[in-house]
């Protein structure tokens, strides 16, 4: 067991995903909200930014404790045999798909350091394991409950199994979760176990039952975890499995 600071790699947004208004000079930035390192600080972890399109990303998890794999953009559809020209995609990033599947399926069937997948980490599991999704839960569902009118936050429910990785790590098997997703499971990768729903139905945490410790919530708990100590502590339990491998 490691005595020192576990270091927690945090995947970015991919070049152009985010409009970053500064100076003017530059055009392409490789970004990350601040709440996800906040979170890992706070956990007594050390963040360290993984941008995505590095040829030698295998590399990373020679110096990394643990991974956050954070939200963003849609998953291109060709990747899980669904529909590209869907009008509610968001903007894609070839870059970022090609290299967190890659990760997500490696750390999942090979390194298996501890996980923590987030909003698009959540869905980029499931693909990078042979699941699906739906493009668009309005398609689905009459009231989307996971988005606000503007397409932008919602508090949410989510209730989740008692004896699950999850649960265990909140303290507690029910929780309100800042929710800004438009997209929803539709398959559930071979392997994942369903840990977590919304009152709709809607899957909101998956973990591989293989893994030392794999958790992906389709919520984004590093919004709340300065003040709802039940999200703090998933960033302190990856932190805590991380100092443990």
């Amino acid at each position: 067991m490691s005595q020192t600071p576990p270091i927690i790699g945090l995947t970015t947004y991919g070049r152009y995903e985010q409009h970053v208004t500064g100076n003017g000079y530059y055009d392409q930035y490789y970004a990350i909200p601040a709440d996800y390192v906040d979170a890992v600080r706070h956990a007594g972890g050390v963040p360290i930014l993984l941008p995505p399109g590095e040829p030698s990303w295998k590399r990373w998890l020679d110096v990394t404790d643990g991974i956050v794999i954070i939200g963003g953009c849609d998953v291109n559809p060709s990747h899980y045999g669904g529909d590209p020209s869907h009008p509610s995609l968001t903007k894609l990033d070839s870059e970022r798909d090609k290299t967190e599947l890659a990760l997500a399926q490696y750390l999942a069937q090979e390194e298996q350091q501890p996980t923590l997948c987030i909003c698009r980490g959540f869905q980029v599991l499931n693909i990078a394991l042979g699941g699906r999704l739906h493009e668009h839960i309005p398609d689905i569902r009459e009231r989307d409950i996971h988005r606000n009118e503007q397409g932008f936050w919602t508090i949410q429910e989510i209730n989740s199994t008692p004896e699950s990785a999850l649960a265990q790590a909140m303290g507690q098997s029910q929780a309100h979760t800042f929710s800004g997703h438009h997209q929803a499971v539709e398959t559930v990768a071979a392997g994942l176990n369903i840990t977590a729903v919304a009152p709709d139905g809607i899957i909101e945490a998956l973990e591989l039952s293989d893994h030392p410790w794999l958790v992906a919530v389709q919520w984004h708990p590093e919004k709340s975890a300065k003040t709802d100590p039940s999200q703090q502590n998933l960033f302190n339990t990856l932190v805590q499995q991380a100092k443990n491998t």
